[in-house]
């Protein structure tokens, strides 16, 4: 038997968390928790077995659970509320004594204590338009907001009491119209990659790990040039006008692959990633659950699950390079948008 992985899933039309196992390439789902309202994004303590998830409402809260990881199921234990609008993505720094939250709708980011699980106020906020993204360096001394509204990824250090300040520059340009959204770190922190809605490419910055300062050094396309897919822009209906719908962005074993998802044809597909950090355009595509906004990859890189807004099922994928080979699609529940491993 191989290691047992928990898999949590966000089901924001659903307003609940689904808790899968997953083992020897099959999934189980264990628990479903509702009362999570629009729930969208969560990250997760894995040594303590906290989850915190940004909820909407009147008002919008950041939500920690604890984690049963015997029965799948998640207690609420603590509610920080957001007055201002809910995250759009969550993350942890500083071995979970730190959090870092982005707002779309609200325009803001935060930098915030944790202390036993319990969200404090924010020591710094930030305003940029329509923040999608944020994550931090694996040393939690820099943090990186990607803001879709003005092109840019905004840079800052973070001070011993998490103070955002800015690096000079203070932010670094996408291509103007792109719509940067999510970012991943590679594992020698000297690269940054970031995918695009507008036009679902991967931008690759290179990184200085002293500084922390980023530079665009190239990029490479990430959807299905076959499909005739277009443009996209600020405010268009992707799906009615065919246009490109970048989504989610994870590194596949060995930082060999960065796999990317489209929603308006629900793919997923794989830019390659060279031994200098350089990317070159995916040519194999899967398609998936349709719109795919989430998905994640085990930490072994050996399997991939997805998840679709407009699907009730997770599909379950065995990897192999750039390619996967679908092995079951299980029930999680309405408008499924996050996924992540344990």
């Amino acid at each position: 038997m191989t290691q047992a992985h928990l898999v949590l899933v966000a089901n924001a039309g659903d307003g609940s968390i689904s808790t899968f196992r997953l083992t020897d390439g099959s999934l189980e789902r264990l628990a479903v928790t509702e009362g999570l309202n629009g729930c969208s994004t969560f990250a997760i303590d894995a040594a303590r077995d906290l989850v915190y998830a940004g909820v909407k409402g009147a008002p919008a809260a950041i939500v920690t659970l604890r984690l049963d990881r015997e029965t799948g199921r998640l207690a609420e234990e603590s509610r920080f509320e957001l007055p201002e609008g809910g995250m759009n993505y969550l993350a942890l720094t500083r071995d979970g004594s730190g959090l870092l939250g982005a707002s779309y709708g609200g325009g803001y980011g935060i930098s915030a204590p944790i202390d036993d699980g319990v969200v404090g106020a924010p020591v710094s906020r930030i305003a940029f338009p329509n923040l999608h993204s944020v994550l931090p360096s694996a040393d939690g001394r820099f943090a990186y907001f990607v803001s879709l509204g003005a092109d840019l990824v905004a840079q800052y250090s973070l001070a011993a009491d998490l103070e955002l300040l800015p690096l000079a520059p203070a932010t670094v340009a996408a291509p103007e119209g792109s719509g940067p959204r999510h970012l991943v770190l590679n594992n020698a922190q000297d690269a940054v990659y970031v995918l695009t809605e507008f036009s679902a490419e991967v931008l690759h910055y290179a990184r200085d790990t002293s500084s922390g300062a980023l530079e665009l050094v190239d990029a490479a396309s990430a959807f299905d040039p076959s499909k005739g897919l277009a443009h996209s822009r600020f405010g268009a209906d992707p799906k009615a006008e065919h246009l490109i719908w970048g989504a989610d962005l994870h590194f596949g074993a060995g930082e060999r692959w960065l796999w990317a998802s489209e929603r308006t044809e629900s793919t997923l597909g794989a830019v390659a990633v060279a031994p200098d950090g350089s990317v070159s355009a995916a040519s194999s595509f899967t398609v998936t659950e349709e719109q795919p906004r989430g998905f994640a990859l085990s930490p072994d890189g050996a399997y991939l699950v997805a998840a679709g807004e407009r699907s009730r099922e997770v599909a379950l994928y065995a990897v192999d390079e750039d390619r996967l080979e679908l092995r079951q699609r299980a029930e999680t529940g309405a408008g499924a948008n996050w996924v992540r491993f344990v």
